[in-house]
């Protein structure tokens, strides 16, 4: 996992049991205890089987502790995928996107282009630590070293990268087995005969077609597996000069009125919409249910010091000298009247991609909007799709203004008066264009 030159400590006592142990993990949830002390570059965890509370050199250091070294040395560490995009010229990018847990990071930075002609490599799924160089290019690196993906979804459809990847030197953790050890999840029911007997996350012997204990696989259990296994591994995933950022995205599950792709108008608007950034819960997050949550930046659970502090530095890193990547905003997860998906995801987000690359070139290809810079119609390649324009772009009046509403009391009620005034001000100011435009 990650690189951990801090010290950071697992605790663990040898006592007497009065009763039966059993089992040897040290998980005592009546009496977890995760403390980081920043000024000390300390991490303490005892009791939690938590992957991001017991594997201390992950979202403990390389998130917590790394951000509160970031402020002070002025970079970023964020959780953020990291992928190159060659188009069919040969013209290589690289971008790095902000997703909340179990939204879709490993599936873009392994991602296999439905359009012919289109390379994508990956350089990281999950944890960037970034720098602008002496010449104003900011530069990223992975910090870990290998992937630690959610395992429920993912097949041969959905991320063949990531089970290629997994097949060997693997750990996995709470998934299901077949009688004769072969991995299971929800995701993977077609690669075995529905009277394939299965042994649950839980214990329980079941043919894999009784739903009665279902879901056979813990909804957030994982695989842990080297990075250079990955297929599509990048040449430079190590390189320490990392590679040259040209775009940032920000993204989450929003069934509803949210579009498939815009532009920020400028960096302060961007970091805005990041600080705006929603999604449905999912079963990495600690909540449950289908209720869209607040997840500022992909990093609601991840900040290491005060938010508007952090959001300070982000705005701060805008200077007349550096070359600041465009920001974009994504939604692959838009519903329509039926609860169907209005955008098929997973290869197809390359054309998206192509979208937004095209932006970073500087193609006119955007309209203005209230809430950022549209695709003009037909913009995106939708060749061989069946997608209805309307329904990814559309934008509904009342919902964005209670959108925005609820972001501005989101915001006050959790950051107050450390929020900084150039976000209130851009929160303020899109409201009104929506009140205004729509």
């Amino acid at each position: 996992m990650t690189r951990n030159p801090i010290q950071s400590l697992s605790l663990a006592f040898i006592k007497l049991f009065l009763e039966i142990v059993k089992n040897n993990w040290p998980c005592n949830p009546e009496k977890t205890l995760i403390s980081h002390v920043p000024k000390e570059r300390l991490i303490m965890s005892f009791g939690s089987g938590y992957g991001g509370n017991s594997l201390l050199g992950k979202k403990c250091f390389a998130l917590r502790i790394a951000g509160c070294i970031a402020r002070d040395e002025g970079w970023l560490a964020e959780h953020m995928l990291i992928m190159s995009v060659t188009n069919p010229k040969g013209e290589e990018k690289f971008i790095a996107a902000a997703f909340p847990s179990a939204c879709g990071k490993t599936n873009m930075a392994m991602l296999e282009p439905s359009v012919p002609g289109w390379k994508v490599q990956c350089v990281g799924d999950d944890i960037a630590w970034m720098r602008f160089d002496e010449h104003g290019v900011l530069r990223a690196i992975n910090p870990e070293a290998g992937f630690f993906g959610v395992a429920p979804g993912t097949n041969k459809k959905t991320n063949p990268n990531a089970m290629a990847t997994c097949m060997k030197n693997t750990i996995f953790t709470n998934i299901g087995q077949t009688k004769d050890g072969h991995i299971f999840w929800e995701g993977l029911e077609d690669q075995y005969s529905p009277d394939t007997e299965i042994i649950t996350w839980l214990g329980d012997h079941v043919k894999l077609s009784d739903k009665s204990k279902d879901p056979k696989a813990h909804p957030n259990s994982r695989f842990c597996c080297p990075a250079n296994q990955c297929p599509i591994i990048h040449p430079k995933w190590e390189d320490p000069q990392g590679v040259p950022i040209s775009a940032l995205i920000f993204g989450g599950r929003r069934p509803s009125g949210i579009p498939l792709v815009m532009q920020s108008f400028d960096w302060k608007h961007g970091v805005m919409l990041g600080a705006a950034l929603k999604s449905e819960a999912t079963a990495a997050a600690e909540f449950t249910g289908k209720s869209v949550m607040h997840d500022p930046m992909a990093m609601r659970p991840f900040v290491g010091y005060n938010f508007g502090h952090y959001l300070d530095h982000w705005l701060g890193m805008e200077k007349p000298s550096r070359k600041m990547p465009l920001i974009f905003h994504v939604n692959w997860f838009r519903l329509n009247k039926h609860g169907k998906f209005v955008w098929p995801g997973f290869g197809h987000n390359i054309r998206v991609i192509d979208w937004i690359l095209r932006r970073v070139d500087g193609e006119d290809n955007g309209v203005h909007s209230p809430i950022g810079i549209l695709p003009k119609k037909d913009s995106i390649n939708f060749d061989g799709l069946n997608i209805d324009w309307d329904e990814n772009f559309s934008l509904p009046k009342d919902y964005l203004l209670e959108d925005v509403d609820e972001t501005i009391k989101y915001l006050h009620e959790q950051v107050g008066k450390d929020l900084p005034v150039v976000i209130q001000k851009e929160l303020i100011n899109q409201r009104e264009r929506i009140q205004s435009e729509l």
